[in-house]
């Protein structure tokens, strides 16, 4: 049995992006594809393998659990935890070979002394392992504010991991708060975190160390700024097919730095009833739409538990052989209506309803288009579909 409610991940639209930023960096630029939350609700494990077949040098979750599912899959390439873990999960990194994150004296003392366990002789004299060094990347908070040492505490975080006999300095990361901003502040507040990045790697190279793989461009930075690609970058959403807020394709190309791209995932349903509205008639929940005249409505199985958010109607579209129709009332739990208009022949029961996607699967619609109804992000569009929606690969 298979729901008709489902999402269809387009492989080749996938490989496509993945390809197209592989041209778009230097050779010598490692680059980090972040697959976290279920690769922004495209398959994890799908992306994690086309990214291995394509030589990607590593992929990024957000928590170890994640991680541990790909491994799980047979994924052999490196792994690198953008969040923070808990004592109890940080066994788990050296079982699974995942690369973490410190940003504190505290918690590179946490992870040191797991290590110094893991690599003892009563435990890895199997695996011969027990000389292992084990990498880790610092973390630099430059403006964030979220995790990450500060700038001038670099060198010493790194000395201290230098000298842990398990744990080695593998790579150095920052996070930009407004690369994807044209803003003139913005603009210059992404150029301060940058210097401030360059300083804390400088802090460290003083200390007499190297630091590893340096990065601190997602998908804005890495389009945008050649400059701050570092030794890697981590594209995002630009993977799944989608441009990071202001940095568009239109901007790009006016800048001579245009990229192609593809959205890569569908959201699909069918009409599962046809019903007639009289004038005057409310549909939904608060009665927040009344039909002008008579009408027909489509319904469909689909409503907030799947990702469709309440709060895109009023203003959505779906598209039923090839038009656009306007979704009316609020949109339920597991279902919402559509108005077709009086005595539409176009519309039939059973017709295949596409709520976003791209253009090849008949779309009209993407998931920046629902983010603007929404006043929200494509990313919070996309990881909002939830796991009763079945992915398809295609």
């Amino acid at each position: 049995m298979e729901r008709c409610t489902k999402a269809i991940i387009y492989k080749e639209n996938l490989k496509f992006n993945i390809e197209q930023i592989k041209k778009y960096v230097k050779t010598d630029v490692k680059i980090c594809i972040a697959v976290k939350a279920d690769s922004y609700g495209h398959n994890a494990v799908l992306t994690s393998k086309l990214a291995e077949e394509l030589g990607i040098d590593f992929v990024a979750v957000a928590t170890v659990e994640e991680g541990a599912e790909l491994r799980q899959n047979g994924i052999k390439t490196d792994i690198l935890l953008l969040s923070l873990c808990t004592p109890e999960e940080m066994p788990s990194l050296f079982e699974y070979n995942i690369t973490p994150l410190v940003f504190s004296k505290e918690y590179i003392k946490l992870i040191s002394d797991i290590a110094d366990a893991f690599y003892s002789p009563a435990t890895c004299i199997k695996t011969d392992k027990c000389d292992s060094r084990f990498p880790v990347h610092l973390a630099v908070d430059t403006g964030m504010g979220r995790i990450g040492c500060y700038p001038d505490e670099a060198g010493i975080q790194a000395k201290m991991i230098d000298s842990s006999k398990h744990l080695k300095l593998g790579g150095m990361t920052t996070h930009f708060a407004v690369s994807d901003s044209l803003k003139e502040d913005n603009k210059k507040y992404t150029a301060q975190q940058y210097d401030e990045f360059t300083k804390a790697v400088n802090n460290v190279c003083d200390m007499g160390l190297e630091p590893g793989i340096r990065s601190c461009s997602a998908s804005a930075a890495l389009l945008n700024d050649e400059r701050m690609h570092f030794d890697m970058v981590r594209p995002g959403i630009i993977t799944y097919g989608y441009y990071p807020d202001e940095i568009t394709e239109k901007y790009l190309s006016s800048i001579g730095k245009k990229i192609e791209i593809k959205p890569v995932l569908s959201f699909e349903t069918k009409v599962v009833a046809i019903r007639r509205i009289a004038k005057g008639k409310s549909v939904s929940y608060g009665r927040t739409w009344q039909a002008q005249n008579d009408t027909d409505i489509a319904v469909l199985p689909v409503g907030y538990a799947d990702g469709l958010l309440r709060r895109f109607s009023p203003g959505l579209q779906v598209t039923i052989n090839g038009k656009n129709y306007p979704v009316i009332g609020r949109i339920c739990m597991d279902q919402c209506m559509v108005d077709i208009g009086k005595d539409n022949k176009d519309v039939k029961l059973w017709d295949r309803v596409v709520i976003f996607g791209p253009k090849e699967c008949g779309a009209l619609n993407t998931a920046d288009d629902l983010a603007k109804i929404g006043d929200t992000i494509s990313y919070e569009v996309l990881t909002s579909l939830s796991k009763r929606v079945k992915r398809e690969i295609k």
